[in-house]
């Protein structure tokens, strides 16, 4: 089943001992298209306002009613780390998430409690490989360029349930008259230039 992602924003997320906030974003890879993270706003229960936790933290989500459930406890997500910004994720951070959570699933495997996870976990050293993680929100309004010319503005974005790929950008007409939004299948994406926010496709979608 195909999800609008904007229709999950505002989900609960459960822990295994209660809940700890609602899904505010997704990051995904921008070379497959699959989302990875959920961004979750935990209100005022940590010092920090948002966390990030992996697909591979959750239980198969209740999609019905709009509800996600952790394999892990409140006090095992209080030191996973953070985001500076959600638009572009460091690869510093990236590595990061990818040690804690590694991490913490092999811990979760031996039943383990929550006195043997090591706090004040730091981040790797600093690289100069580029990160592939993305906001989906960044994408938002983005100019869609086919070869025929500009198709529009992104203003939402499909995903399958089964596998968290996007597979269509939701595309806002630039002309009112010109109809609805159309979907663009994300196999047509030839590249994205982040310092334009255009995103160039190879062929006109409806080729």
């Amino acid at each position: 089943m195909l999800h609008d992602l904007q229709t999950l924003i505002g989900c609960s997320i459960f822990a295994a001992d209660g809940r700890i906030g609602n899904v505010q974003s997704f990051l995904f890879d921008d070379r497959s298209w699959t989302v990875h993270y959920l961004v979750v706003d935990v209100g005022s229960w940590l010092t920090r306002k948002n966390v990030v936790l992996p697909l591979t933290a959750m239980e198969q989500p209740d999609w019905e009613k709009k509800t996600f459930h952790l394999r892990f406890t409140k006090n095992q997500m209080r030191d996973s780390p953070g985001l500076d910004g959600e638009e572009s994720v460091s690869r510093q951070q990236e590595k990061a998430m990818e040690e804690y959570f590694g991490s913490l699933a092999s811990w979760v495997d031996r039943e383990l409690g929550a006195s043997n996870i090591p706090t004040g976990r730091q981040y790797p050293v600093k690289t100069n490989q580029p990160s592939h993680l993305r906001s989906v929100w960044n994408l938002s309004d983005y100019r869609v360029w086919a070869v025929a010319g500009e198709l529009g503005r992104v203003e939402g974005f499909i995903m399958d349930e089964g596998s968290w790929h996007i597979g269509y950008l939701s595309v806002r007409p630039e002309k009112l008259l010109s109809g609805g939004p159309q979907l663009v299948p994300t196999n047509s994406v030839e590249s994205i230039s982040w310092a334009d926010q255009r995103i160039h496709l190879f062929q006109d979608p409806t080729a």
